[in-house]
């Protein structure tokens, strides 16, 4: 594991996989760290199979720093992964992710198109029940804390707790905050999220969805998932100008399984536990 300075945040993240394979990067979903259960494990996977696997912590996530001057938590997160492939000297890499690492692939990818061989994509998140759940996810609970407690509130969530644990410097930077402006920019990080008929996933263009013109497998989600909802992986298929749609190696009810399982770090468990299944099918994909 190490660190390094990215647009003035310290990113933690860990490179493992020969020294001169082909660069994968992995991102996982919600605000959940790189080492979450299944993420190292679908990792190992690619690693073994000669990628040069780079797993880090988004901003916000883990042990890396946060900011709150980007437009969304999306684009924050977006830059900051271009920034890193920068700063490593990263070549014609390959971005795979599920959830809000589909996202954070393909908004990368589109401010550095020339230098993302494939995308392999999962779990898209979207419709409208879908993003109005992100936007109390990400920052329903951060609003009613700062109008109620001010950033001392905000800095007690257990939201915050495991990121404060491994990264002190987190609490520091949340009572930096002035409260109200802090409300006032997680309604705008929010507002990011709200539904609209001209994409399926907000924060990505019809024009950025053109620019992705590498090899892109997309994994469509099942029909009962009503957090990334079948439409929306479908959509952003029609969008794409090459890209492939795979079905997933589970069931239709995948989404609704693995989110009962308990976040438990040390047993491994948690909701992407079962992310290992997939590296069969992205490995053909990627050496195909």
């Amino acid at each position: 594991m190490a660190r390094i300075d990215v647009g003035g945040l310290e990113l933690d993240y860990e490179l493992i996989g020969p020294e001169h394979g082909q660069p994968l990067v992995l991102t996982p979903g919600g605000r959940y760290p790189r080492d979450t259960a299944g993420v190292p494990e679908l990792g190992a996977i690619f690693a073994d199979n000669g990628y040069r696997v780079l797993l880090w912590d988004r901003p916000g996530c883990g042990a890396s720093d946060i900011a709150f001057t980007a437009p969304s938590e999306s684009v924050m997160n977006s830059e900051a992964l271009v920034g890193l492939v920068r700063a490593l000297n990263l070549k014609d890499v390959v971005l795979v992710g599920g959830s809000a690492g589909s996202r954070i692939s393909l908004m990368a990818a589109a401010r550095m198109p020339q230098n993302v061989q494939k995308i392999a994509i999962w779990w898209l998140s979207g419709g409208p029940v879908g993003l109005a759940g992100l936007a109390w996810f990400y920052c329903g609970d951060q609003v009613a804390a700062a109008s109620k407690g001010g950033m001392e509130a905000v800095a007690a969530l257990p939201s915050w707790a495991e990121q404060i644990s491994k990264n002190p410097r987190i609490k520091d930077i949340l009572l930096a905050q002035d409260a109200d402006a802090y409300i006032g920019k997680m309604q705008s990080w929010a507002k990011a999220f709200t539904y609209r008929d001209d994409t399926p996933m907000p924060g990505i263009s019809a024009d950025d969805f053109a620019r992705l013109t590498m090899p892109i497998q997309l994994f469509r989600s099942g029909k009962s998932d009503m957090a990334h909802t079948r439409r929306t992986s479908e959509w952003v298929h029609e969008l794409l100008p090459n890209s492939t749609l795979f079905e997933p190696p589970w069931g239709d009810q995948e989404w609704n399984y693995v989110s009962t399982f308990p976040v438990d770090p040390a047993n491994r468990r948690g909701r992407f536990e079962r992310w290992p299944l997939i590296a069969p099918m992205v490995l053909d994909f990627l050496k195909g």
